[in-house]
């Protein structure tokens, strides 16, 4: 790290890229102060900020110190100072604590150096764009939206009913931390309303809504050494279980039907891993479609013998999964003993538990911040509901709708405590599991997240996508979601095959349901879901023809096990996510920097989804540095140059490295 001083400024060189340019006429950083106004509406959040001041912090005084360096930041020579920011760090490293003199401001604006042509990547798990330059991304934890593009008809309907169409930007899980194509990293330490704005040809703006304690910084040389970093940083997940390899999860909700079902999929062939029945606590029917009875625990009218039939399943090698979330239905029995024992979050004007509309039933929200809430939800809820009565894992719903005017047993504000709400979520559950010394062997996945989520969360979802090909929120969505999230430390990512929200006439096609399951061949984990209006769309054991293609790929991912095995290992040790962009392993072909719609898993296949209806086949460019073999041709043709192969119903566009140690099993692939 180096700091050289100017008559009117300063640089901050790390690893050697300017990273900070100060200079009198061009400030690196503005301070002010704001009042937020958040309005919440089932977990979309329209936020405004009144701005009274912004002002640039012209003169910077560079005090050296041992060890480390001292930055003293004020409007004009002469006058108090009213930020400084303490620099140290060594190796490519390097941490900016910020040290604020007035307790008012509660604005920072900070200015990176940027470069013509550079790159940026992040931001949590983005699903719209995966390279972040041109735009600006506000990151608050909240319901992505349906659609999320405003200039479809579909977002248009979500919007008018109730400000739920979302934007490029929403996300369950966004993060305060991006990577630059000039090989460093930047992770801003502060659960505040973040923006990372990347529209400047000469700087990358980070905006936040509070004095954040510190800035931590990167430099390699390559980029899975930053990835790596990264993942040591924020902490790394435990290996999947070794039985969630053994096929998909098949999510089922029709009580005791479900297991009817399931053998309709086992006699078809398909290889099944897990019965995941997110119904297991019961049902109710509102407008939105059928909704979960939000009280954690057994419900016999719906699952008859359940704790039975549990075991039946595992002694066949078919594990049960449920599903849980941080909120209580005022209707159940589960609520009545929260309030009783007095942990649950609370009104900001009175003594009694916050309740929210989750649309046509309210929920009481279990205070995180008090250690007997922890205690209980750990112990009583997942502990002897969920895990000593035999569920294997679950989904861990929710997290994202923590309002802002709400009182915490911490004492925090709810402003500060809402981006790490999804984090606490995460942490009890993984405490939970830890309890019962199940860790890597019990597996939650989650949806939500920010900052730190990935040293309690062993599996990430990519959330509600549409059941549809659309550009923002359907079939390639999730593609980004694992590319983004990944580079930050995130090994595992998947997603609800054959998409989940089902609103406004928009149903599932056969087509969806089988490119869907194509691509889920190459992920972490298959899983399926029955969307939230089961009855209205393609289930995949409602057609002969969906259901034998689903099989085969659930054979086709059991037969990955090895090689999927293999990256686990990889992402203990390294960190490295399953799901890679080419430029991970291809840095020196520049033009492996652009596509967000296919990828790596692991060094040795390329996988090209088709994602868009009706296709037949796919362009798919192949990085420069390797010889790629088709999977169901066997041509091959060397790297560096775009290629259309045929892509019929399937045959998705996949590619094996030649030379790959893993050859012998890919080959085997097309006759699964």
């Amino acid at each position: 790290m180096k700091i050289t001083e100017f008559p009117d400024g300063f640089d901050l060189v790390l690893g050697g890229r300017l990273l900070l340019r100060h200079r009198k006429d061009a400030p690196c950083l503005f301070v002010g102060a704001g009042e937020a106004d958040y309005r919440m509406s089932r977990g979309h959040f329209a936020i405004e900020d009144y701005l009274s001041a912004r002002r640039p912090l012209c003169h910077g005084e560079v005090r050296r110190e041992n060890p480390g360096v001292r930055i003293i930041l004020c409007e004009a020579a002469g006058l108090p100072p009213v930020l400084e920011i303490v620099v140290s760090g060594e190796k490519g490293r390097a941490t900016l604590q910020f040290v604020s003199h007035e307790p008012r401001t509660n604005r920072l604006w900070l200015r990176m150096a940027a470069e013509e042509g550079e790159r940026v990547w992040g931001g949590g798990e983005q699903l719209s764009y995966f390279d972040m330059r041109g735009r600006r991304f506000p990151l608050w934890t909240s319901e992505p939206g349906v659609g999320r593009d405003k200039s479809t008809l579909v977002t248009f309907q979500a919007d008018r009913a109730g400000g739920s169409g979302g934007d490029y930007f929403t996300t369950n899980y966004p993060q305060p931390t991006y990577l630059s194509s000039r090989r460093y990293a930047l992770h801003v330490d502060t659960t505040a309303f973040t923006a990372l704005d990347f529209r400047h040809r000469t700087f990358h703006e980070i905006e936040v809504w509070a004095i954040p304690s510190r800035i931590e910084l990167w430099t390699a040389e390559r980029f899975t050494t930053l990835v790596t970093e990264l993942s040591s940083y924020f902490g790394r997940q435990p290996p999947l279980p070794e039985w969630v390899r053994s096929g998909a999860i098949i999510g089922l909700k029709e009580g005791e039907r479900s297991f009817e079902r399931l053998e309709r999929l086992a006699a078809a062939g398909t290889a099944i891993s897990g019965l995941w029945c997110e119904d297991w606590v019961g049902v109710r029917e509102t407008s939105f479609g059928t909704r979960l009875f939000w009280d954690w625990k057994w419900n016999p009218q719906r699952y008859p013998e359940l704790d039975r039939r549990i075991a039946t399943l595992r002694a066949r090698g078919i594990r049960f999964l449920g599903y849980v979330n941080p909120y209580l239905c005022v209707d159940g029995s589960l609520y009545p003993q929260a309030v009783a024992a007095d942990l649950l979050v609370k009104r900001l004007d009175r003594d009694e538990p916050y309740l929210v509309d989750f649309g046509e039933f309210t929920c009481g929200m279990v205070d995180f911040t008090r250690p007997e809430a922890i205690e209980w939800f750990e112990e009583e809820v997942i502990g002897r509901n969920l895990i000593d009565f035999g569920l294997s894992g679950w989904m861990a719903d929710f997290g994202e709708y923590l309002p802002v005017d709400v009182r915490l047993a911490s004492g925090e504000d709810g402003a500060l405590a809402h981006n790490a709400w999804p984090v606490r979520w995460a942490q009890v559950n993984a405490e939970a599991v830890a309890r019962r010394g199940m860790t890597g062997e019990v597996l939650f996945f989650m949806r939500a997240g920010f900052s730190n989520v990935q040293r309690y969360c062993p599996l990430l979802w990519a959330g509600d996508q549409s059941v549809d090909f659309s550009r923002h929120d359907g079939l390639q969505t999730v593609i980004c979601a694992a590319l983004s999230s990944g580079l930050l430390g995130n090994a595992y990512h998947h997603s609800d095959i054959g998409g989940y929200t089902s609103l406004y006439g928009n149903v599932r096609t056969a087509e969806l349901l089988q490119r869907w399951a194509e691509m889920a061949v190459f992920t972490a984990v298959m899983r399926t879901h029955e969307g939230n209006r089961p009855r209205d769309n393609l289930q995949i054991d409602e057609n002969a023809e969906v259901l034998a293609h689903f099989a085969r790929m659930t054979r086709m991912h059991r037969h990955l096990a090895p090689y999927l095995r293999a990256l686990s290992v990889e992402a203990s040790a390294t960190g490295l996510p399953l799901q890679r962009p080419q430029f991970l392993h291809f840095e020196d072909d520049p033009d492996a920097y652009g596509d967000q719609t296919s990828y790596l898993l692991g060094r040795d296949l390329l996988v090209a989804p088709v994602i868009e209806a009706g296709a037949d086949r796919r362009r798919v460019y192949l990085p420069a540095g390797a010889r790629w073999r088709h999977l169901w041709s066997g041509k091959e043709w060397p790297g560096g140059a775009e290629v259309q192969v045929e892509a019929p119903i399937g045959q998705p566009p996949v590619f094996s490295r030649v030379g790959s140690p893993h050859a012998a099993l890919f080959a085997g692939l097309p006759g699964c």
